[in-house]
């Protein structure tokens, strides 16, 4: 138990945080906002074109996307949830930038999943601009992506210029 403890408490923190965050908005949202309604406070009413809190049901992915596929995504939501769970552990431990990328991915994914399986559809409420509606398990799969994507050029970018510094100074091997 201690080794599974030691493989997973840095996701499972993460995670957690990010479903708590969630379920806590959504749920303020579905208590306080009547289903496709806007809110926004009155000396904040300016700010009605770029930014508003609306209550909307998402019956697709993130952003509106796929609209009425509800039962394949919350089988597909099973299915990177396992597959996370199963690679993490895989992640070197210096490689901050993947495994808070996997946590992200994984927080949201669990947030999005857990209002599929008990209300029967995604609560979105954070609107911008003209952007689809979103909500705090959407930004942090969005978020994540876009760490692991920096990590990655990070990473190879670091890697390129280590090759180079052992070709200038020489010592390359000969094979």
């Amino acid at each position: 138990m201690k080794k599974l403890v030691q493989k997973y408490w840095t996701i499972l923190l993460i995670a957690l945080f990010i479903v708590i965050l969630d379920q806590w908005t959504k749920g303020l949202v579905r208590a306080n906002i009547p289903a496709g309604t806007t809110w926004l406070p009155e000396n904040l009413q300016w700010l009605s074109p770029y930014a508003r809190i609306v209550h909307w049901y998402n019956t697709g992915a993130a952003f509106g996307m796929f609209k009425d596929a509800s039962m394949i995504l919350t089988v597909l939501a099973f299915i990177v949830i396992g597959a996370i769970l199963i690679y993490y552990p895989q992640v070197d431990r210096d490689d901050w930038s993947l495994r808070l990328a996997l946590s992200m991915q994984l927080g949201g994914a669990l947030g999005n999943l857990i209002d599929r399986l008990t209300i029967g559809h995604v609560t979105d409420f954070i609107s911008v601009g003209n952007f689809p509606v979103f909500n705090v398990a959407d930004a942090s799969i969005s978020v994540g992506a876009v760490v692991l994507f920096l990590g990655v050029w990070i990473r190879e970018r670091a890697d390129r210029l280590s090759e180079k510094s052992v070709e200038i100074s020489g010592e390359t091997s000969s094979e």
